[in-house]
């Protein structure tokens, strides 16, 4: 998933494939390209009607955001009485999904200037609705028994050094750094060839696929390079250490072409339709005050991931340990 400027996101847009894998494990809409509206009508036709006691959330394919969508649906439906729908979309379409009221809230983005710039601060149709808790951040892995093993590998400058290492059957006689989805909107190809780097991006496919790739390569033990984010559960399986990036400063991604930076660190944003904001009563504000940790959300995404649990389950357990958490959220 990510925004443009480190190109969101990320955690950069998510692929299409995972998009599609998820909707068929949760029952969702999947909104992707120009056809999003239409479709959004048709899964959400409650989003935004005037005293209407339906809730319409956008949900992206990470796990991250399934766990956020969870646990504010479960309390939505559970304690304030309202039916909650759900629609998986991708990051940019969101916004205009939500100008439109085709969708209530969006709970986690992890920046897009452009849309802020044009809906929050032109057409007014989108209203900030504060930070969900958690800070983003994009970077470059490599697993820790390697970086222990071999400390220099996490300054960006010695990468080379290890390319024969990192180097698979796809990487045409390169190292490799692994990708999730093709769609995703990163800024890696920029970074490998503006620091002349000896290593070619290898997309994995999906969200899914990198993390069964990133398993496989530690229950083998074998050394990898690979794109990834905070927050994110699998850090609880395979540990990983980042590898050290030229330091991001203001406006050094603003060309995607030239970007030879970092990712910065993002504070993830909640952001709701304004007449769904000014007329939504409960709802709307409850989801102003949702706000929770790194540790928080990753509890809940490790049950949907891990641990097989349904969305809803995952949500509902949580709820049930964490009352001194959620009850202030209600007012």
């Amino acid at each position: 998933m990510r925004k443009r400027p480190f190109h969101g996101g990320g955690r950069s847009r998510r692929g299409r494939r995972g998009a599609a894998l998820l909707a068929a494990a949760t029952g969702l809409a999947v909104l992707t390209g120009c056809g999003a509206a239409d479709m959004t009508r048709q899964a959400s036709p409650y989003a935004a009607a005037q005293g209407a006691k339906t809730v319409t959330l956008s949900v992206q394919s990470w796990v991250g955001a399934q766990a956020n969508t969870a646990v504010a649906g479960y309390l939505l439906e559970h304690e304030l009485g309202y039916r909650v729908d759900t629609v998986q979309v991708d990051e940019v379409p969101a916004w205009d999904a939500l100008s439109q009221g085709r969708v209530d809230a969006i709970l986690e983005d992890w920046g897009h200037p452009e849309q802020e710039k044009r809906y929050v601060e032109g057409k007014k149709t989108i209203t900030r609705a504060g930070d969900l808790g958690v800070t983003g951040h994009i970077g470059w892995f490599v697993p820790t028994y390697f970086a222990e093993a071999h400390p220099d590998v996490t300054d960006w400058k010695n990468l080379d050094k290890y390319a024969d290492q990192l180097r698979t059957a796809e990487s045409r006689g390169k190292g490799q750094l692994m990708d999730g989805s093709p769609s995703y909107v990163t800024n890696d190809k920029a970074l490998v060839k503006n620091l002349g780097l000896d290593f070619e991006v290898v997309f994995a496919g999906s969200e899914a696929a990198q993390i069964t790739q990133i398993k496989q390569f530690a229950k083998e033990g074998k050394p990898f390079l690979t794109y990834w984010y905070k927050p994110q559960w699998l850090f609880e399986r395979v540990p990983m250490t980042e590898v050290k990036l030229p330091e991001y400063t203001e406006g050094c991604a603003d060309v995607p072409e030239k970007v030879a930076c970092a990712y910065p660190h993002t504070p993830l944003q909640k952001y709701l339709n304004t007449r769904f904001a000014e007329s939504g009563g409960k709802a709307a504000a409850f989801l102003k005050k949702f706000r929770w940790t790194t540790a928080e959300q990753n509890e809940v995404a490790l049950m949907i991931a891990e641990e097989k649990l349904s969305p809803q389950q995952a949500a509902k357990k949580w709820v049930e340990r964490n009352e001194h958490v959620w009850r202030p959220w209600l007012g």
